[in-house]
Formats: C-alpha cells, sequence, structure tokens
C-alpha cells in the first residue's frame, strides 16, 4: 500500500511539473496570468489580415506575410499597469518563430545585411514578465529597420507610445512596415523584403469614445520633430492596404479614423532634442 501512495505522490508531482514549470506560456504558476485571453477578448480591435496568416503569442498577435519573410502587422495592447510595474532584463533571444506554418526568417538572413533586427512589437513594452519579454525575440516580429531609424526617430516614437500609454492608462497599437514599394532583399536563407517605411496606429482605449492617431516614418535618418510623421488612420490605410477597426461598430470606427488632433498627443521637445542631436549622429 505504500508503494503504491508514493508512486501517486510522484505522478502527481510530475503532473504538476509539466503543467506549470514545463509550460513556456506560464511565466510563474503562483501567478495567475490573467493576460492570456488580451488577444481573444480584443479581437473586434483586430487588423484585417491580407495574408490569412494570423499567428497569436500570449500578449500580441500578427499577420504574417511569407512573401515579405516578416508581420504585415503586430497588434497588442499596452497599459500604464504594465509599463510601471516590476521590469524584467532584456534577454535577445532572436530565434525563428514556431508558430510560423510556413516558416518565419531568421537571426542568419539578418547577419551581415547592415540592417537592425527591428522590433515591431518592442522588448520594452513587454518588460512585465520573462515570457512576454521571450516573445518579442521571434523573427516573425522582426523588420529590417535602417540603424539610424532604430537607434533614433523610431526610438523616440517607442519611447513616446509609453508616455502616452501610461497619460492614457490603455492603448492599443498596431505597428507594420509598408510593405509597398520594397528596397530589395536581405538573407541568404530566406528573402526578407526591405521596407521603405514603417507605420505605427494608436488608439486610446480608455475613453468612451476613442480617439486615434497614426504615423508613417521613412526607413532611414529624418530630423524633423515627430508630428510631422502624423497621419489619420484613413490615411495609413490607403498606403497600405489594411482595414486597421474592422469590426468597431456603428460611427466608432469613422471617428477613430477620419481625423485626429496632434494636441492630443504630446512629445517630449527634450527627447527630439536628444534624437537630432546625439542619436541620429551615433
Amino acid at each position: 500500500m505504500k508503494k503504491i501512495l508514493y508512486v501517486i505522490v510522484l505522478l502527481t508531482i510530475a503532473y504538476l511539473y509539466f503543467k506549470y514549470a514545463g509550460n513556456n506560456n506560464i511565466t510563474n504558476p503562483n501567478q495567475p496570468n490573467t493576460d492570456r485571453n488580451d488577444n481573444k477578448d480584443n479581437a473586434e480591435w483586430l487588423p484585417t489580415s491580407t495574408t490569412g496568416a494570423i499567428v497569436k503569442h500570449t500578449y500580441y498577435t500578427l499577420s504574417y506575410s511569407e512573401k515579405h519573410e516578416q508581420a504585415e502587422w503586430v497588434a497588442y495592447q499596452l497599459t500604464r499597469e504594465r509599463l510601471t510595474g516590476e521590469r524584467v532584463k532584456r534577454n535577445d533571444n532572436f530565434r525563428p518563430d514556431p508558430e510560423v506554418s510556413s516558416g518565419s526568417a531568421s537571426p542568419n538572413d539578418y547577419r551581415g545585411s547592415g540592417y537592425d533586427r527591428g522590433h515591431l512589437c518592442p522588448a520594452a513594452d513587454m518588460a512585465f514578465n520573462e515570457n512576454a519579454m521571450s516573445e518579442t525575440f521571434f523573427m516573425s516580429n522582426m523588420s529590417p529597420q535602417d540603424r539610424k531609424l532604430n537607434h533614433g526617430v523610431w526610438r523616440e516614437l517607442e519611447e513616446s507610445t509609453r508616455d502616452w500609454a501610461k497619460k492614457c492608462k490603455q492603448l492599443y497599437v498596431v505597428t507594420g512596415p509598408v510593405l509597398k514599394n520594397t528596397r530589395g532583399y536581405i538573407g541568404k536563407q530566406n528573402r526578407v523584403s526591405i521596407p521603405g517605411a514603417y507605420y505605427r496606429v494608436l488608439v486610446d482605449m480608455s475613453k468612451a469614445e476613442p480617439k486615434g492617431i497614426a504615423y508613417i516614418i521613412p526607413n532611414e535618418v529624418r530630423d524633423e520633430p515627430l508630428d510631422h510623421f502624423a497621419k489619420s488612420i484613413d490615411e495609413v490605410e490607403k498606403t497600405t492596404g489594411i482595414d486597421f477597426f474592422p469590426n468597431l461598430k456603428g460611427n466608432a470606427e469613422q471617428n477613430v479614423e477620419a481625423s485626429f488632433d496632434i494636441n492630443l498627443w504630446r512629445y517630449d521637445q527634450r527627447r527630439f532634442q536628444q534624437r537630432v542631436d546625439k542619436w541620429n549622429k551615433e
């Protein structure tokens, strides 16, 4: 009888280990992962996919373009709570995305190319736990960015987005490359398109009537202030061919997409000056 009880205890321990410690989607079994349903609960906010290749990770969703070997868009929530809580260290674990059925780009495609592995969903936006951080290093979340874009105006836009999320409490973010009129390819294993520009679409979800803004920035060093690149979401839709919020009901889609008020999206003038004086020259 004791042997039977001993076997039952061992089997129970093994079950709990593989259920929690062995599950890559759960960082800490003692901490409820309340964010697991983020993508499902916010399905109405997802853009259309021109490829049909939707991939849902724990904290963000993407639409993968096999033709260009990168995502045409990455969508996720960015909240004040996630940005102001405990932060984890960046891990730089670049790797192919196992969830892309056609196979994603690989880190080797970028080596020696002269282009950065530019995050579409930034690692700093997902530094609230180790799993969230780790998932941003899937190659499906990378796009060939000019180093001076990635470390210049694009960095400024990402940092400003985090400022706005802290102020608004909750933003919905959609980011991607403009895959029309690309600048050639990189990669020996895969042909990864070099985008001519990138876009970011932002919607403040905290209000009864959401407000939105968008940006299109060329894939190169730029000295203009952020508001120079501001667009309506409708303008980005025309440029990319993507319908960003097709499931919004009533007049909500029209109200969010047709126009924007730049005064509601203030950026830090000191950060802009730092970009022009330092980041763009590094």
